[in-house]
């Protein structure tokens, strides 16, 4: 059934926030105020914390990130590291973006973020011994879930393709079945990205892809193959066989048919991964930045994107470009991310998915840059993190504001810095 004119209205504003919030990050910091860099950030108070930077926007994201790069490496995270991001939760289960005063009680309907949420059960699943603060993260995003099957970037928001690929890779990372995760009304996570996916009505440049931008087509990419960032390497080769490499299907469209459009997850994970493998190659390996009116550029965190979704989907000749493009000295991809875990994260996790070696990143130790901007990891076995105190309240900083926490969350992450003026007085 079509939607009506009004949610199409209400679709089209949600896109536009969510371009907002994630596209505003796109610049590269040569382009702000003429070049000059950005001042140094005072050191959290926060011990655990992954990072220097103010984790205001974007605390419990750089430090999910972290982890689950750390797990895929073999790096036991430390205790601490992994106690701290429990320790943001908030009594309902939800995560905010950071919470300064953990005694404080969140506000629920200002203050939580599914992506926050979303990230932080991969990582604590990942890492183990908080099964309980999981199961009540998941319980909140059931509670969140639209009736289209899909999440909005807060509770209440309309569905879009980077809050609900997040959710579905909290659904993997948990073991649950995503099709069968579904709203009241019967649709199911897949049905909301497919329903968000361009067809055979749009440009053929445009097919398989997912509004507002690149960074929205990465992240369904890896939500429309049932995934999370901890997606795995593809096997390692053997004497006998090397692992295949899976051969990228373009959307057909017939002639006159407009309306056709992927069917199905699997369908439609082929036709968005079809389209980033075809943009990355038009640009020469990376993707460029999604900030509506910024001058171009390369987009390095939204190229780790779409080379762990393309390597994910064992697309690996696919995944190889972008990700030979991220080590080369074009790129300055070690420099972009020096200090900053939510990128080097990112990498990392690129990096692991597509079978290359993280600690020999275009000459740069990534895993060991990682480290070093955390607490200390364990040299051997695994951490168990003791559990949160369940009755620590939870605070709300912030309530009121959460679209200007949201416009900075994933500041970060790897998807670039903010714009001019915003930049001095707001980026992480």
């Amino acid at each position: 059934m079509a939607p009506s004119p009004a949610a199409r209205v209400r679709r089209a504003a949600a896109t536009l926030a969510t371009a907002a919030v994630l596209s505003a990050l796109a610049a590269p910091a040569a382009l702000a105020d003429g070049g000059s860099p950005a001042p140094a950030a005072p050191a959290p108070v926060a011990p655990g914390l992954f990072g220097t930077g103010d984790p205001q926007y974007d605390g419990v994201f750089r430090q999910s990130l972290a982890l689950l790069a750390q797990q895929a490496t073999g790096v036991t995270p430390a205790p601490q590291a992994v106690r701290w991001l429990a320790g943001q939760q908030c009594a309902d289960g939800g995560f905010a973006a950071y919470r300064a005063d953990t005694g404080r009680a969140c506000d629920a309907k200002a203050g939580e973020f599914t992506d926050a949420t979303a990230t932080a059960v991969q990582a604590l699943a990942a890492t183990g011994g908080n099964e309980q603060a999981v199961a009540k993260a998941m319980t909140w995003l059931t509670a969140h879930q639209n009736e289209d099957g899909g999440w909005g970037m807060a509770p209440g928001n309309p569905t879009d393709a980077n809050s609900t690929s997040s959710a579905i890779g909290a659904l993997a990372a948990t073991g649950k079945d995503v099709a069968k995760a579904t709203a009241k009304s019967g649709r199911s996570p897949y049905d909301a990205l497919l329903a968000l996916q361009a067809g055979c009505d749009k440009n053929e440049d445009e097919r398989g892809t997912f509004a507002p931008n690149d960074l929205a087509s990465a992240a369904a990419a890896l939500g429309m193959l049932g995934k999370g960032y901890l997606a795995g390497s593809p096997a390692k080769d053997t004497k006998d066989a090397k692992p295949a490499d899976k051969p990228l299907k373009p959307l057909e469209c017939a002639d006159g048919d407009a309306s056709a459009k992927p069917q199905d997850a699997p369908a439609a994970a082929e036709a968005v991964a079809a389209y980033l493998a075809k943009k990355t190659d038009a640009n020469g390996g990376y993707l460029k930045s999604a900030m509506p009116g910024a001058p171009e550029g390369p987009d390095l965190g939204t190229t780790a994107d779409a080379a762990l979704a393309l390597a994910a989907g064992g697309h690996r000749a696919a995944a190889g470009k972008p990700l030979t493009w991220l080590q080369s000295a074009d790129a300055k991809a070690a420099e972009w991310a020096k200090g900053n875990p939510g990128r080097l994260a990112k990498l990392v996790l690129a990096a692991h998915a597509a079978g290359a070696d993280p600690r020999a990143f275009g000459g740069t130790d990534l895993v060991a840059a990682l480290n070093e901007t955390g607490p200390k990891q364990q040299p051997t076995g695994s951490a168990t993190p003791e559990k949160k105190d369940e009755k620590k309240k939870d605070s709300g900083k912030g309530a009121g504001v959460w679209w200007i926490v949201a416009v900075f969350f994933l500041a970060s992450t790897g998807v670039g810095f903010l714009i001019s003026g915003r930049r001095k007085k707001n980026q992480p």
